[in-house]
């Protein structure tokens, strides 16, 4: 009797506190350290500052002994279960708009998102998987062929195995989005090897570290969050299920579940539910998120509860209440939380948890996320509203923006509400493609640093590898970039289904619910023809024989637009635009070929930073539409705008027909190539030259041409004969000129007008001829060290190979281009060059500019 009156206390206390009881407060804490010092330290050799890093973040181990019940007792999780959905009163939620399948959606070769998915596909590919079980198989006590990857997969780092969970859901993304083969083939071979390493070890367990971390877990002993590496192999899992259809791996969750749900029920049986909790402030990823979704698909009671038990009720109390500001938390610790918080509302209805999560996503957008869409400073928030005195290198965690897109992706599913469709817009646009560099397989960045005068490889990580990096990030990133095809389309699946459009993007839909395939075509966003322009054409699906009914098309018009100039039609018929903010409504029945276009015009506009004190007011990113505009920029963000009315004024956009006149000069000495350069204002010859930095930039020039007028000038070789002026890349507006002294150097006053004749060498290359010094031409004679300055020099010996060496160089394309995206800004002391973030690779910009009259 005495132990049945013990399981029934234990039972109301636990259903209080998961529903109402978030006194459990006072053991939230934010001592948690981010991930990058816990990977120091799990690497140190150094023992004696590790003891004191653990001393830190030692957790509160003061518990509160709610009902301890003997060993050998069992949760009733059914009892549990009915008691929270009982208490709840409430209905999973119904019209919620559906995901479509990524089945179902093919991005079109060649588009910006296309090619995004490719460089991740070739990553994929290049993968082993022998490698990336190699510590699971270890675990477990299986044969060990190859060798194991490094960095954050390493076999002696605590957080290994938390990529090959990410590994599993991406493949399975990928793999619907391509259905790639060969890929298929590569993630069966994982969930295969993983299914030898859980019967080997007989007990469900799967991981690539022992169950000693969970015994020191629960102990409250410092760990680097094995929960968190648990979550991402359980939704990885649930992914090859629901996405790959492997119904291998839904068994293998299930006995996973069933491992950890024993240990969880020992903890609070053994010691007490506060235990639990305490144990909560270490990072779990989103272990309610996964069981959420689990419970949907098995409706086994105990996942449910399982569930429950991992929503950290301190955390979400204060949302709930609206008395949290953030300030202090570790962010990707949080928000996958509130993420699995959005599935407690979709999955039983609860509608306290719709109110946190919309107030959640609220306080970040206006207090704590900066113009890219993104958040966080050295992974954690600082007090609201203080950004600009936070842009630094370790600027907003590419982990936290990929889970916040899952946050504004939920909450625009149940309200439709126009701002998160725009939030997801910017944050994809730029947080998300900013994180790879280029086409470049497997090289991505941990940070996106936002101060003045950073580069992408500035931050505490920079770029990584793809074999010896495996951050938290390149998890997120590769999960990322094979799903981009995931929120293009919505449904609304009544009686005239309805299709929501929010992302313009490049695709196909097989649109089964409305009879019709979708292909979007989205023309490349251009600076000097301010215009998105967007064709979606129908056609027949293979399977409708002729079928037809009504349906509609819902087409985003986004904030950031305006209605003057804006266009609408449906086969040439003009519609009527609602204002932006809204969705234009097209109902038919849709026939083959029908074709509907709009024209949305694309504007500039300013952003104040978030920070509230009068000192930053000045403080502003700009935009382009969707695009954050960065400026080429070792550091000067000063703008003055004197006297200018609108935007246009000062920012003006570069002719597409400027890249026809971009040019690189070099001189060969020995087997050394050296570059005509701007350093610091001063032209020299360099040898430093490299595509995809700031010495690239320094070393492209654009021919200005001295009759304003070189429509015949196609290409570099037709500027031959004709008087050019020579502008730098980086320094827009600005020209070489010849200083009283005939040295070169950058600058808005004297001679600047050069000859452009054949070389002197006659070996098919030119010579700069000055046209206020006749007869003095620039003149390299460069040595076997760089960095010397260029000056003209006169009465040259043609006949010497020396001089006419020294005075011809070769003129190529330029190292740098313009983006289709480019404008120049005029600054205070300098033009910039503004192009979107997402653009720059090792070059240094700006992203914030102190903008004032």
């Amino acid at each position: 009797m005495e132990r049945k009156m013990k399981g029934a206390v234990l039972i109301n206390v636990l259903v209080l506190l998961l529903l109402y009881g978030f006194a459990m407060g006072k053991e939230c804490t934010n001592t948690i350290p981010g991930m990058s010092l816990q990977y120091e330290i799990a690497s140190t050799k150094n023992e004696t500052w590790k003891k004191q890093m653990f001393s830190q973040f030692k957790v509160n181990t003061v518990y509160e002994k709610t009902a301890n019940v003997s060993k050998g007792s069992t949760l009733n999780w059914k009892k549990i279960s009915d008691q929270i959905t009982k208490a709840v009163k409430s209905n999973p939620p119904r019209h919620l708009l559906k995901e479509v399948s990524l089945h179902d959606v093919r991005l079109e070769p060649d588009s910006p998102h296309w090619r995004a998915q490719q460089t991740n596909l070739e990553y994929l590919l290049m993968l082993d998987a022998d490698r990336l079980v190699w510590s699971f198989r270890k675990t477990s006590g299986l044969p060990t062929p190859g060798k194991p990857y490094g960095g954050w997969e390493a076999p002696d780092i605590e957080l290994r195995g938390h990529f090959v969970g990410h590994y599993l859901s991406a493949t399975a993304k990928m793999w619907a989005s391509t259905h790639n083969t060969t890929l298929r083939q590569k993630m069966s071979a994982v969930v295969s090897a993983l299914s030898d390493c859980q019967q080997k070890v007989g007990t469900g367990y799967i991981s690539a570290f022992p169950t000693e971390q969970f015994d020191r877990y629960e102990s409250l002993v410092y760990v680097w969050a094995p929960y968190y590496t648990i979550h991402k192999i359980m939704s990885g899992l649930l992914d090859q299920h629901t996405i790959a259809q492997n119904r291998q791996a839904l068994k293998m969750l299930t006995w996973m579940v069933d491992y950890f749900y024993n240990r969880i029920q020992n903890v609070i049986l053994e010691f007490s539910l506060a235990r639990h909790y305490a144990a909560l402030n270490e990072e779990t990823g989103g272990m309610n998120d996964v069981l959420y979704r689990l419970y949907s698909i098995t409706r086994n009671p105990k996942h449910l509860v399982m569930a429950q038990l991992f929503d950290k009720p301190c955390f979400l109390g204060e949302l709930a209440v609206q008395a949290n500001d953030l300030a202090g938390f570790h962010v990707n610790t949080h928000i996958p939380i509130v993420i699995g918080s959005q599935m407690r509302y979709e999955v039983i209805g609860d509608p306290l948890h719709k109110s946190i999560a919309m107030y959640f996503m609220d306080i970040i957008n206006s207090t704590h996320s900066f113009a890219t869409g993104g958040t966080s400073i050295d992974e954690h928030w600082k007090e609201p509203s203080r950004l600009a005195s936070y842009l630094v290198p370790n600027n907003e965690e590419s982990c936290t923006t990929h889970n916040m897109l899952k946050v504004s992706r939920n909450l625009f599913r149940w309200t439709k509400a126009m701002a998160y469709a725009d939030h997801y817009e910017r944050a994809l646009t730029n947080g998300v493609l900013s994180v790879q560099r280029g086409t470049e397989p497997g090289v991505m960045i941990y940070f996106l640093p936002l101060g003045p005068g950073n580069t992408k490889a500035i931050s505490s990580h920079g770029w990584g590898t793809p074999f010896n990096s495996f951050w938290c990030c390149y998890g997120t990133a590769i999960e990322s970039f094979s799903k981009l095809g995931d929120s293009i389309y919505f449904e609304d699946r009544g009686k005239v289904p309805r299709l929501y459009i929010i992302q313009y993007i490049s695709s196909s839909f097989n649109w089964y619910h409305g009879q019709t395939v979708i292909n979007q075509k989205v023309e490349p966003v251009i600076s000097w023809d301010p215009y998105l322009k967007v064709i979606i054409k129908t056609s027949a699906l293979p399977s409708s024989e002729g079928r037809s009914q009504f349906s509609t098309l819902k087409l985003r018009i986004p904030i950031w637009t305006n209605v003057s100039g804006a266009k609408a039609a449906i086969n040439e018929e003009n519609l009527k635009l609602p204002a932006p903010g809204n969705f234009l409504s097209v109902t038919r029945k849709w026939a083959p070929n029908d074709t509907l276009t709009l024209q949305l015009p694309i504007n500039l506009r300013l952003e104040a930073i978030k920070d509230d004190r009068p000192e930053y007011a000045s403080v502003k990113a700009i935009l382009y539409g969707p695009y954050l505009l960065a400026g080429h920029s070792d550091g000067d963000w000063n703008i003055k705008t004197g006297n200018a009315t609108s935007l246009s004024d000062w920012i003006t956009p570069i002719p597409h027909t400027y890249n026809n006149h971009l040019v690189t000069f070099t001189q060969q000495s020995g087997n050394s190539t050296f570059f005509l350069m701007n350093s610091s204002q001063i032209i020299i010859m360099g040898n430093s030259a490299r595509f995809g930095n700031n010495t690239a930039l320094q070393a492209t020039f654009r021919l200005v041409f001295a009759d304003k007028s070189p429509s015949n000038v196609l290409s570099t070789q037709d500027a031959i004969g004709k008087t050019v002026m020579l502008e730098p890349f980086d320094h827009p507006g600005m020209l070489v000129v010849v200083r009283a002294d005939k040295t070169l150097a950058i600058g808005d006053q004297g001679p600047s007008a050069f000859h452009l004749i054949a070389g002197l060498d006659a070996k098919g290359t030119v010579s700069l001829e000055s046209e206020t010094h006749k007869g003095c031409f620039v003149y390299g004679a460069v040595t076997k060290h760089s960095g010397r300055r260029l000056a003209l020099k006169c009465d040259l010996d043609v006949s010497n190979s020396k001089d006419a060496h020294a005075a011809s160089f070769v003129m190529r394309k330029g190292m740098s281009r313009y983006h289709p995206i480019s404008f120049v800004a005029r600054g205070a002391t300098r033009n910039f060059l503004l192009e979107p973030l997402l653009n720059y690779k090792n070059e240094t910009y700006t992203v914030y500019f102190n903008i004032h009259a």
